[in-house]
Formats: C-alpha cells, structure tokens, sequence
C-alpha cells in the first residue's frame, strides 16, 4: 500500500459574494478531488489544538501526526533546519521576512504593513538585500541564513523566548505602531527593524522594483522565534518511509526533524506559479522508494493572504490536477493506494490570514472503493457530521494504524 497527502496550504475559506455566496472549494472545477470524495470518505479535522495559533507549523505538524502540544517549539527553528543551520541548546532562531511597508514621511510606528512577502521577491534579490544588512545589523550573537523567497531566519546566540512578536501576515494594512515587538530584547529587535527600513527603502533592487511595478522589500519583519526542535522520525513511528514536497522551508525543516527525505522539484516555487505538474510526477516517482509522500502545495494560502480570489480558485484547480495525474498514473501501474486531501488550516479572503476552523479532509481507497454523493467542500464534509476532533491522531487512522470509531466524533 501507497499513501499520499495533498495539502493545499489554507485552500479552505469561507463563502464569498463574489463567487455567489461559495467558498473557493466549491466555485473551483475539481472533477479529480470530487471523484475521489465519491469514491472515499470525507469529514472535518480540527488541525489546530486549543490554546495554539493557526498557524502552518502548528496545523502542518498536526496533519502529519505529530501532537503540537507535544512538539512544537516555535516555526522559526523548523524552518532552519531546512536552511543546513545548526542551533544550540540556548539558541533562540527568529523568521525574518522582508516585507512592504507603507512609503510615506510618518514616523515608523505609524507606517503600515502593505505586504508581507514584497510581492513575493525573488531568493535572489532576498539572498543580496539580506547580505548588504548583515553589514549593518550583525554581530556575534546574531547570525543571518538564506531561505526562500521573502522567508528568512535569524538565530541569535543565547537569545530568548519571552518575547510577544506579531507575524506579519496577521496584520496586512494595519498601522504597525500596536505590533511592534514587546518583551526580552525587544527594543533590539524593533531597533533591527527600524534600521532596515532606513537601509532598504532607496536600495538599488528596491527602486528597480518600483520602476517594474513591484512592492519594494523596504524592510525585514521579526517573528516566529522558538528552540531547538526534536520529532521522533517518521519511520520510527509509522513503520514505513516517508518524503516531502514543499517549497518552503517550513516543511522541508519538518521534514528533516521526522527524518524524512526532501524531493528537490525544479520550478517549485511556493505560490501559484509553481510547477504543480513537476511535484506530482515527482510524488509518483518518489513512490517507488518510498512508502509515504507529502506533497505540500502552498499557493492557495498565499493567494488568501493577498485577496487573489480568482487566483485561489486557480490554484485549487491546479491541486486538483495534481490530485488526478497522481490517482490515474497509479491505477496505471495497478498500485494499492490510499489519498488524503485536506488544508493545513483556513485562510480566508475575507481576513487575509489563518483561522483555527476545522477543515474538509477527504481520504480515499483505491481497494475500498465507496459509492457516495458527496462533492469535497466545506459544505459537504460537515454534512457528513463526521469531525475529528484530536487532528493530530488522524494520521494514525489514514495509515491504517487505528480503527476511524476510536477517534472521530460527531
């Protein structure tokens, strides 16, 4: 037996006017998602346990089985493994995003977030802005890393964690000055933050940006700070092997904590211009060696984060390919497989960030073939009634290690 999760990154919402009072999942044309909910089971899964934030690290470490009550230790740090960074015991690693704030002659504290990912800049331009800042910002107790596109990391040597940090995508055009860091050194982190705007905003990349029309990366935002991480590998736990598919650091640091192996896709880029076809030819490959695939596919999220309706509408429709090229390309080769698609967590178009709301999940199996009427949306799977409370356990019962009465509920 095969298994493969397609999480599309926040694709859950809520019903839009724009779309005729639908959310996304239904206005998208999904005939591959529709026909596996048919022919399998679908319900809703609380992915975010109480008393966390709705957060990808949280709700990512939940789908995959992995009790964020029990295992989190901040997103920063997971994120760093995927960059080769090593941290200490005492080490505390922080996100570092470059982002767009308001262009304006008003104090910094009253400048507003326009962007958190600065139109989602190049790892290029983002590798060369974060150079010429450590000129100005590091030290010893510092040390800066390269990840992707707008998703940076810091790790300060001997740092703390007592700090009330806000992430940036939780605040999209709001005015910064209620945000602004708050706790054990906050005033250095706000002082970082501050000095990047002054360096960044006539910064050469940045004014060819703005001459192309792009949101200028102006500054570097701090959140996300955490210690060191340590998952019981993937194998050790389920007895099979595991890889990952992302292109984000996020998940492939998640997948380095569990043990699991990265498959590297050419054009994968973690937004709506991904190579969405490259991930699913690459999961099927992958399942010649390994038992278990992740495929991670972001898009949907960013595209809520921006308020691109149509375009996560689009990008369901792309998952949705994923989804069917990977189902027939194993009845194909006459594999015994089982498929779960579900989100991470919601992301709304209407608030641009995360909601703790349970999401649609759907599994399907290839030798348990059902006969519903169901289609997979938000609608549909809480009509079935069937809610999974404890999200963390659901992995649990698509391997096949638990019977589905002993943790869902209605």
């Amino acid at each position: 037996m095969k298994y493969i999760v397609i999480l599309g990154d926040g694709m859950a919402d809520e019903p839009l006017e724009a779309l005729d009072n639908q959310t996304p999942l239904q206005a998208a044309h999904k005939p591959y998602m529709d026909s596996l909910a048919k022919g399998g089971i679908i319900g809703l899964v609380h992915t975010i346990p109480e008393g966390l934030s709705p957060g990808s690290d949280t709700a990512n470490l939940s789908v995959m089985g992995y009790d964020p009550h029990q295992y989190y230790s901040g997103r920063s740090p997971l994120e760093v493994l995927s960059m080769g960074a090593t941290m200490e015991e005492k080490d505390v690693s922080f996100r570092c995003n470059f982002v767009t704030l308001s262009d304006d002659d008003k104090p910094y504290k009253d400048k507003v977030i326009l962007d958190h990912s600065a139109d989602e800049i190049t790892t290029e331009e983002a590798h060369e802005l974060l150079i010429y800042l450590v000129e100005y910002l590091g030290n010893s107790q510092l040390a800066f890393h390269t990840g992707t596109s707008y998703r940076h990391a810091i790790i300060w040597h001997d740092g703390s964690t007592d700090v009330n940090l806000t992430p940036p995508h939780d605040i999209l055009g709001k005015t910064i000055g209620n945000y602004l860091p708050k706790g054990d050194n906050a005033d250095k982190i706000e002082q970082m933050m501050v000095l990047s705007y002054k360096l960044l905003s006539n910064h050469p990349i940045n004014v060819k940006r703005k001459e192309q029309g792009l949101n200028p990366a102006n500054a570097i935002w701090i959140w996300g700070e955490g210690t060191k991480p340590t998952l019981p590998s993937f194998q050790e736990k389920y007895g099979i092997t595991g890889a990952m598919i992302s292109a984000v650091d996020l998940l492939k640091g998640i997948a380095v904590a569990a043990k699991m192996d990265n498959i590297h896709v050419e054009g994968a880029t973690g937004n709506i211009h991904t190579n969405f076809k490259g991930k699913a030819k690459a999961a099927v490959e992958t399942l010649q060696t390994h038992d278990f695939v992740y495929v991670h596919i972001e898009a949907p999220d960013e595209c809520g984060h921006r308020g691109e309706i149509a375009n996560k509408v689009k990008s369901i429709e792309y998952i949705d390919e994923v989804a069917g090229y990977i189902k027939e390309t194993l009845d194909e080769k006459g594999e015994d497989y089982r498929i779960m698609v579900l989100p991470d967590h919601p992301t709304p178009i209407a608030l641009r960030t995360h909601t703790s709301n349970p999401v649609p999940y759907l599994i399907y199996d290839s030798t348990q073939v059902q006969n519903n009427h169901h289609t997979y949306d938000e609608v549909s799977c809480e009509a079935t009634h069937r809610r999974w409370q404890v999200g963390h356990t659901l992995m649990a019962y698509f391997l096949n290690k638990t019977a589905i009465e002993e943790e869902a509920s209605c």
